[in-house]
């Protein structure tokens, strides 16, 4: 975990207000304790999806809310399909297993 000073060493194309405002906008939610935030890895990681959405793939500020909210629900949704797909494996007969990895397989998404 980091501070915010930290995470603004460690980018050296972020500046601590645009950090702030992205904070205030709830794009990226660090933890906050006695008015310092600390910043998980899972946090590091946004701000830097946010600037190369920003600075690599030239996403303007106004559409990043969108591009941030579509890429959550892409990642909320591989979650949900991966436990789905673990909880299928503990359930289901090898035989039905076998039978639906033959059906999807043979079929073009």
């Amino acid at each position: 975990m980091i501070n915010i000073d930290a995470m603004v060493e460690l980018y050296s194309r972020l500046e601590r207000p645009v950090l702030e405002r992205w904070i205030a906008d709830d794009w990226v939610r660090p933890d906050q304790r006695d008015g310092e935030y600390t910043f998980r890895e899972i946090d590091v990681a946004r701000v830097h999806l946010i600037l190369e959405l920003r600075d690599q793939l030239d996403v303007n500020e106004a559409a990043l809310p969108v591009v941030l909210s579509l890429l959550d629900q892409l990642y909320d949704l591989r979650r949900q399909m991966r436990a789905l797909g673990d909880a299928f494996v503990r359930v289901a007969p090898a035989d039905v297993q076998r039978g639906v990895v033959s059906e999807f397989t043979r079929r073009p998404i």
